[in-house]
């Protein structure tokens, strides 16, 4: 674990990948860690608002990268395996369409992180062997609601946007909703298991 100070009120904090990431960040909360925002990324965890930054620092030295995460509950989110790059996907995987959907949909996925987007979760769960590359060049306009992958990543798209992740389907899920109590449907931490409509 390694620390950076990023101007003179945050930290950001290094550490093996998304899992170690995320157990930093539940535990930090856990133990009300002085700071405003706690947010994890792909293998860092950024600590804004801190009002002693070296007092952080003595407190995250008491954490363990072997600490595990509470176990979330997990959500189904049906989707139609439809989409244009599904083809192409069974034949990376050396299977065919059916093969992806048994494959995609047997894997319990955790939203490691957040980002690209309000409410587009990062998940992992794909082994390194099902990864695919991204598009070469990135479609102009994804509709919101198409499930992706990149590299051993699965995505959502929450709205419409640009990208370039292989598309396999979509869903009518509601990935971000400003009036929900909670308006991520996929917080870091949240696991999710693709159900095939």
């Amino acid at each position: 674990m390694r620390t950076r100070s990023v101007g003179p009120r945050a930290l950001l904090v290094e550490v093996a990948d998304a899992a170690a990431a995320l157990a930093l960040a539940d535990w930090a909360r856990r133990e009300g860690v002085g700071a405003s925002e706690i947010v994890p990324g792909a293998a860092t965890v950024l600590f804004d608002e801190v009002a002693e930054l070296e007092v952080l620092r003595d407190v995250l030295a008491g954490w363990s990268p072997t600490a595990e995460p509470p176990r979330q509950a997990t959500i189904e989110i049906e989707v139609r395996y439809d989409g244009p790059d599904l083809a192409f996907v069974a034949e990376a995987w050396g299977t065919d369409t059916e093969g992806v959907v048994e494959r995609h949909s047997s894997v319990e996925y955790v939203a490691a992180f957040c980002g690209f987007a309000p409410g587009f979760a990062y998940l992992q769960g794909l082994s390194g062997e099902l990864a695919v590359p991204r598009l070469e060049s990135p479609r102009s306009r994804v509709p919101a609601g198409s499930v992706a992958l990149a590299g051993a990543w699965c995505g959502i798209y929450p709205s419409a946007s640009p990208g370039g992740w292989r598309i396999l389907g979509s869903t009518d899920a509601v990935l971000w909703d400003q009036v929900r109590d909670q308006p991520a449907l996929v917080p870091p931490g949240t696991r999710v298991r693709f159900v095939p409509a």
